[in-house]
């Protein structure tokens, strides 16, 4: 079963960086999505799209999947860039 290894991004509605320390381990999907007949939801018998384990480094996240044989990638975070300017920028 394939995963993947990310840091939780930033929220952009939010100033806060709380839990931005975060790797969370993802398991991707095994079976596509369908509508329920009734009332019209999408699911799936796929439970492990459910499970989201969370790791404080990367290395315990990657020395987890490797124990379990889970084959997991690792998706790097990009770096953060600060746009710095001052309040008078808006008016030049």
């Amino acid at each position: 079963m394939p995963a993947r290894i990310y840091q939780r991004p930033k929220n952009a509605m939010q100033s806060g960086k709380a839990l931005l320390d975060q790797w969370i381990l993802d398991f991707a999907p095994a079976e596509a999505r369908k509508p329920d007949p009734l009332m019209g939801w999408s699911g799936s018998g796929d439970t492990q799209t459910q499970v989201q384990l969370k790791f404080a480094t990367m290395a315990e996240a990657q020395a987890y999947a490797a124990k379990h044989g889970i084959a997991a990638t690792v998706h790097a975070t990009p770096p953060r860039r600060l746009k710095l300017q001052s309040y008078a920028d808006n008016f030049r």
